[in-house]
């Protein structure tokens, strides 16, 4: 499928636009998720698609925003059908491993890891350990992805996304770690982080959603919304009070790129996905050879592996 065809594809749900706000940043350090490094004890995601590490397109060369905004969506929903496709991968090796009466040391070890990775306390093994973990080992709504990617990047073009494909503003403090804002205030020790591909930068997004106590909100919205499909990024952004110093008028944003974009286009699409979720069905998207098979539609269909 050409580019021409994919940024037509993604035309269909542009109703009407919003400006791409500010940059804002978290206020707290986002997690280190790397989906090339699993923990030994853990049953290995299969590997990523190449594809899945290709740069940042250039997007200023895009003059018309119609344009600009259909590349955008374009290239990054496929990315986030990846990510959280590996991620209802996981989730559904935790759902074989509730119930079990005698869990073997390696399964021991793959809890311990992910509760240690998505900060969650309480016995491992006991049933209020599983429903935390299941809580927190979930999928965020494609529409909240997009808004505030566009949002916190510019449209893939602030200098963050081109020179470290972060799109979402994410914070580090480790020293090298990541680009120093150029109006950092005096005393501050955070860094913008850097990550390997805009990909990556997804896959950061979401655990930080998923493990921050900034986020309890979006996660208890998330879990009382999740047989209502499709989950709602415009409901869940209720959640993201605190990513932003701007609060409840950063909100606001974030929803009213979701609307004038009609992003909740994407969310229905991915409830689609998210009806048959069998084994083999979420193997195939999460080792898809094209990402133009995981763009609106094709995940209905047949799927490579």
């Amino acid at each position: 499928m050409s580019s021409g065809t994919k940024a037509l594809m993604l035309m269909v749900p542009l109703l009407a636009f919003a400006v791409g706000g500010g940059f804002y940043s978290p206020y707290d350090e986002m997690g280190g998720f790397n989906d090339r490094k699993q923990h030994s004890s853990q049953p290995p995601l299969p590997a990523l698609p190449t594809w899945a590490n290709a740069d940042l397109p250039d997007f200023s060369q895009y003059n018309d925003i119609t344009e600009k905004k259909a590349a955008f969506f374009s290239f990054l929903y496929p990315r986030i059908v990846l990510a959280n496709s590996r991620i209802l991968m996981e989730r559904h090796y935790l759902e074989t491993l509730v119930g079990k009466s005698d869990l073997s040391s390696k399964e021991q070890r793959w809890l311990a890891n992910q509760a240690d990775r998505l900060r969650v306390k309480g016995e491992p093994g006991s049933h209020q350990f599983f429903q935390q973990l299941k809580h927190r080992l979930d999928v965020i709504p494609p529409s909240l992805i997009l808004a505030q990617a566009a949002n916190e990047s510019a449209w893939g073009t602030s200098r963050f996304a081109t020179a470290g494909f972060n799109l979402f503003g994410q914070w580090c403090f480790s020293r090298g770690c990541g680009l120093i804002p150029k109006q950092r205030k005096e005393g501050a020790r955070h860094e913008v982080a850097t990550f390997d591909s805009p990909y990556r930068s997804v896959r950061a997004y979401i655990e930080n959603l998923n493990r921050h106590h900034s986020y309890g909100t979006l996660r208890k919205l998330r879990a009382d919304n999740r047989q209502d499909l499709p989950l709602s990024g415009f409901e869940l952004a209720a959640g993201l009070v605190g990513y932003s110093e701007r609060g409840e008028a950063y909100i606001n944003e974030i929803r009213s790129i979701i609307q004038y974009n009609n992003l909740s286009f994407y969310d229905q699409d991915f409830s689609r996905v998210m009806q048959n979720l069998s084994p083999d069905r979420l193997l195939s998207m999460a080792t898809s050879i094209s990402e133009s098979n995981l763009l609106p539609g094709q995940t209905t269909t047949k799927t490579e592996s």
